[in-house]
């Protein structure tokens, strides 16, 4: 059967969901065990498909999956397997190495308004693994399919153990997860989104299972910055005070029941007096169903803390309950505990700082958005999160490597206080932005002295047009929503700056300085400032021969196009460049690591290189196209399906600062000043917004669709009380009536405005408009 399944799979290529719906019917109505699943996709909104899956394991049958074939390139963990109810399975050699093809996590539901949770949840042997073929003999085989029956055999040897009338007591998707990832080996090197909890241990697995009883956890388990490299990306960048919250998203396991709730809220306790410098606050899933759950960390340093380095412990708790099982009397109850171990450094320079746009990252789903690289033909749809920690994760290491700190910023371009940073990275965005984004960033570089960095990509209206195809699957026509960015709207974005790029699609290779690079399927900047420096290079314009799909060749026209630009505007320094295929690393043909770091120097520092600031790229005139011959934005497609800006409204999220959560940002309200830490003197950064207010935030709202919360942490933005960190100390005795006596008077005075205002309205004098208190 293992056999059979495996070479429908790679004989048939494509299979459609109604195949499935009919086969996971049949698996619910045999009351079936342990279903193993040897196909995914990256389509986690294929709703019909998810909600059975839902279904299946709400029905208690054990789901093993194969994360997918698509390593070593990161964020292309596939479907069904990167679920949380879903035991997903990566794939090893004989030698404890991740095989190279075996897909990487972390999951992108949460994306790019959350971040991703740890997947897969274990591996095993997956490569050269000797199986039967379907005449006679036996045959080599190798991927994630093959590992992923491995681990199905083991689930079901475990099941085998357990006395049957004990079995569906004890087991169930969320008990046989934790035995596996408690059980796991973990394997040196590998980090967590390469090898989850490790090498699945069938003997270690079995002692967990024995001596079992219901319970809830947290997987992971522990967060530990000292443990390098296999808590990557966490290891690699420590926190300090004013940074973004850093995201830590960890799955909630209830082998409790299907259904469980959580009980009050998650909990810091911290080590020591040091430990509190930390300031945490929680978005999780109440409702727990079916199985698992989510609870997401947001960790900052206080501004006490600007000067501390040192180590910072302490464990976070959670307390889940579900209900009586059958026979049972009283509700399950079980506490889950979180360890941390974070490392802290003085908050860095500004212009160490860089802060990456991920809020204007669209991916798929659920749009189809088309592939930077149009060369690549076999895998045309861009989902692999265009995040630090996914597809541009080597450009990560190099930044760090080079002394940066990055920052990853989820929320419009309003919720950042610009004085903080050096560079603000826009690289491959595909949404609009708010007109208060477009003017915030005017004057954050004009006036605050925010570099800004732009890596754009190809946008042409015939070209998508010609992309479009029939999909067998869903029976309808797909159309790009977009081209690699957005290039209509990055153009009003640098407008106030003069800066506009075209809808050009170059391709070709070209030298700075001995550095060879290749511009993949990128555009042309159409306008620049006079007194600014632009590099030309001659390149293939394939936008209007069609070619972009095709293998361009050596006969085919080169003219000079302008893709690097480099501009002092004012108080700040703007670089644009027309690729983003040489950071990215998914088919990257050459990066151009090197170029960002020149640049980076320019934008944030102020120091010019030589090879890029030359007297012959200096822009005598200015650079102008006029406003009809700008790409234009397509009226054929609702962008509002698809944008977090078109049509929404404009808030911060709950990965910038604590202190302007469900605020519009920064200038529009100011939240109060944290409490001094005894023993910690506050250091003043001038951050206006910046300076943190320990908050407690109540938890998100449950509604009857809970489980959407996978979707990406859709975390409610709420308001919140200011609260003392440390109990205060006590007022000196003259303070307390004094304070009395000035609140009464205040609100004598405005109970008298108010009652004038009213007696004016009466006599119809017009509105009076009076000042809050």
């Amino acid at each position: 059967m293992l056999f059979v399944c495996l070479q429908m799979h790679s004989l048939l290529q494509v299979s459609y969901t109604s195949w499935f719906l009919d086969a996971f019917n049949y698996a619910i109505a045999t009351n079936m065990d342990v279903l193993n699943l040897s196909i995914g996709g990256p389509d986690y909104l294929d709703l019909p498909f998810v909600e059975k899956i839902w279904e299946i394991t709400a029905n208690n049958i054990i789901m093993v999956s194969a994360i997918g074939n698509d390593g070593p390139l990161y964020g292309t963990l596939n479907n069904p397997a990167d679920q949380s109810d879903v035991i997903g399975v990566g794939g090893i050699d004989y030698n404890d190495h991740i095989a190279s093809f075996s897909s990487r996590g972390m999951t992108t539901w949460e994306m790019p308004h959350g971040y991703g949770r740890v997947k897969p949840d274990v591996v095993a042997y997956g490569r050269e693994i000797m199986g039967s073929k379907i005449s006679t003999g036996c045959k080599s085989l190798s991927g994630t399919s093959v590992a992923s029956p491995v681990v199905a055999g083991v689930v079901c040897l475990l099941v085998s153990v357990i006395p049957e009338s004990q079995r569906k007591v004890i087991l169930n998707p969320a008990s046989m997860k934790q035995a596996l990832v408690e059980g796991a080996a973990k394997l040196a090197g590998p980090n967590m989104y390469e090898q989850g909890a490790g090498r699945v241990d069938l003997l270690e697995s079995y002692e967990v299972l024995k001596s079992y009883q219901p319970r809830a956890s947290i997987f992971p388990g522990v967060l530990d910055y000292t443990d390098c490299p296999y808590t990557w990306p966490f290891c690699r960048q420590p926190l300090y005070a004013g940074a973004m919250p850093i995201i830590f998203n960890a799955t909630i396991l209830n082998g409790m029941g299907v259904i469980g709730y959580v009980e009050g809220q998650p909990t810091w306790h911290p080590s020591d007096e040091e430990a509190n410098l930390l300031s945490i606050h929680f978005t999780y899933s109440k409702v727990i169903w079916p199985w698992t759950g989510y609870i997401a960390l947001h960790m900052q340093i206080k501004e006490e803390g600007a000067q501390f380095s040192g180590e910072i412990e302490g464990n976070v708790t959670l307390t889940v309950y579900s209900p009586p099982s059958r026979g049972e009397k009283n509700r399950r109850i079980s506490t889950c505990v979180l360890q941390l171990k974070l490392k802290v450094v003085p908050t860095p320079p500004r212009s160490k700082r860089i802060l990456w746009d991920q809020f204007h990252n669209i991916k798929y789903p659920p749009g189809y958005i088309p592939r930077d690289s149009l060369d690549v033909r076999n895998d045309i749809l861009d989902w692999h999160g265009d995040h630090l920690h996914t597809n541009f994760h080597i450009m990560f290491n190099m930044l760090r490597d080079a002394g940066y700190y990055v920052e990853t910023l989820g929320s419009p371009l309003t919720c950042f206080d610009a004085r903080q940073y050096g560079t603000l990275l826009l690289v491959d965005l595909e949404d609009e932005y708010f007109k208060e984004e477009i003017e915030k960033l005017r004057d954050d570089v004009m006036t605050t002295g925010l570099g800004l960095a732009v890596f754009s990509e190809w946008y042409n209206v015939e070209t998508m047009v010609k992309m479009r195809f029939f999909d067998d699957n869903t029976r309808s026509w797909w159309t790009p929503v977009t081209g690699g960015a957005n290039i209509p709207a990055l153009n009003d974005l640098l407008a106030p700056f003069g800066i506009a790029f075209g809808d050009k699609i170059l391709n070709g290779d070209f030298s700075i300085d001995g550095e060879q690079s290749r511009y993949a399927s990128g555009t042309d900047i159409v306008r620049f400032p006079q007194g600014g420096y632009v590099h030309s290079f001659p390149f293939v314009d394939s936008s209007e021969s069609g070619a972009a799909q095709s293998i361009l060749t050596s006969s085919m026209s080169k003219a000079d196009f302008s893709i690097l630009g480099l501009l002092e505007a004012a108080e700040g320094r703007i670089a644009v460049y027309g690729d983003s295929n040489c950071l990215d690393s998914s088919h990257m043909v050459t990066n151009c690591y090197w170029l960002l770091r020149k640049i980076l120097d320019f934008t944030s520092g102020n120091i010019r290189d030589p090879v890029l600031f030359t007297k012959f790229s200096k822009r005598k005139t200015p650079l102008y196209l006029e406003d009809s011959k700008l790409p234009s934005r397509r009226s054929d497609v609702n962008f509002s399906l698809y944008s977090a800006v078109a049509g929404k409204e404009l808030i911060c999220r709950s990965d910038s600062r604590f202190e302007v959560w469900g605020t519009k940002g920064y200038s529009t309200q100011v939240r109060g000043r944290n409490r001094r830490l005894p023993g910690f003197p506050v250091i003043d950064l001038g951050r206006g917004l910046n300076s943190t207010s320990e908050s407690s935030m109540g938890p998100p709202k449950s509604t009857s669709k809970d489980r959407s919360d996978t979707y990406g942490n859709r975390y409610l933005s709420l308001f919140y009380r200011d609260e003392p960190d440390m109990p205060l100390s006590v007022p000196n005795h003259w303070l307390v009536p004094a304070v009395v006596a000035l609140t009464g008077l205040l609100l004598l005075l405005s109970f008298w405005r108010i009652r004038q205002k009213r007696r004016r309205r009466r006599r119809g004098s017009g509105s009076a408009r009076f000042s809050n208190i």
